[in-house]
């Protein structure tokens, strides 16, 4: 079954081309990060406009590249929730138009839903049940799916997602968008055990997420220590350090030690919580997937931690971390072998 999927949910324009829900005969994405750069963040309106532009063109260029002339498609596929509603609006318009005009069944996926299929595509051992880790700018939650077309939420963050954070800890040190390569790259060389900031509490159950008071604590921190942007880079000044400081912390403090040190606690605070839902589950199947999964500390140390507990962790390819057609395409084609199709008049479901 060849599927076409189209995402356009956030600021991603992506199409793709699937067979039987795992090869990726074609994918392309067209970012927008130049266009959003400038304010710090994805503006809803640039993105629906660049999405309106780019998405025809695209399509062409997938078919070109390709050799696959969209009558011969089985399944038109779209994202249809959770996104910016302006954004996902222009992708699922496209493939209904599309399914309408060329007269193929149509399937509305759950953005999450691609997510979580992402390391299956990489990954075809993975078994049933597993539980996923879904980390990017706009979703921090961990699922237990106990099939391909079946998942259930069982923890998410209660205010930050780990990518806002990460944007968010960027823009204060001065690094630009998007914060989560930025400050990774930052991080390297860094020593991560300078700064023990606050990994929040686990909560009653082990399973609490919120980064709201990671965020905090580096503002914090760099206010009580007059840490400031100068020229795009931050700076401590000496004279505004107290004396048991200096004496804990040198001066300056390296840039790349202050990354790390928040990597290292952002890190913490999505295992300790991804453990204990697999004690809690008896789960020792886990997928690693979004767009902060491509960080290479996270991929580690989670694969580290969870192997002395007998956890295997599948984590997405990096490709595949971030927003594109191809997991929206591969995670359709299981409800479509379903026979889940869904109208032409299904709306778009916003966060």
């Amino acid at each position: 079954m060849l599927i076409l999927g189209i995402e356009t949910s956030c600021d991603e324009t992506a199409v793709a081309l699937v067979r039987d829900g795992r090869e990726i005969v074609a994918s392309l994405v067209s970012s927008q990060i130049e266009l959003h750069a400038p304010y710090g963040g994805v503006v809803p309106e640039v993105a629906c406009r660049a999405h309106a532009e780019w998405l025809l063109p695209l399509l062409e260029k997938l078919c070109a590249e390709s050799g696959v002339a969209l009558k011969d498609v089985d399944v038109i596929a779209a994202t249809a929730r959770p996104g910016l509603i302006g954004a996902l609006l222009v992708g699922l318009t496209t493939g209904k138009t599309l399914a309408l005009a060329l007269d193929k069944p149509f399937v509305g996926v759950d953005h999450i839903d691609g997510h979580v299929h992402a390391p299956r595509m990489a990954h075809p051992d993975m078994e049933f049940p597993h539980l996923s880790l879904v980390v990017s700018g706009g979703h921090t939650e961990i699922y237990r799916s106990d099939s391909f077309t079946h998942k259930e939420l069982i923890a998410s963050t209660a205010d930050d997602a780990a990518g806002e954070c990460f944007d968010k800890v960027a823009a204060l040190l001065g690094l630009g968008y998007p914060g989560g390569p930025r400050i990774e790259k930052a991080a390297r060389g860094g020593n991560p055990a300078v700064i023990d900031f606050p990994r929040g509490s686990a909560g009653a159950d082990g399973m609490a997420i919120s980064f709201s008071g990671l965020k905090t604590a580096v503002l914090r921190f760099m206010q009580a220590r007059n840490y400031t942007v100068k020229a795009g880079r931050p700076r401590l000044e000496r004279e505004a350090m107290k004396e048991e400081i200096t004496k804990t912390i040198p001066l300056p403090l390296p840039l790349a030690d202050l990354a790390a040190s928040f990597q290292e606690a952002a890190v913490d605070m999505l295992i300790r919580p991804t453990l204990k839902a697999c004690e809690r589950t008896g789960i020792s199947c886990v997928g690693l997937t979004g767009g902060v999964a491509a960080n290479q500390r996270l991929r580690e140390k989670l694969t580290s931690e969870a192997k002395k507990r007998g956890i295997d962790i599948y984590a997405a390819p990096k490709d595949l971390c971030t927003d594109n057609a191809a997991f929206i395409a591969g995670a359709a084609h299981h409800f479509a072998r379903e026979g889940r199709f869904d109208p032409l008049d299904l709306d778009a479901v916003p966060n």
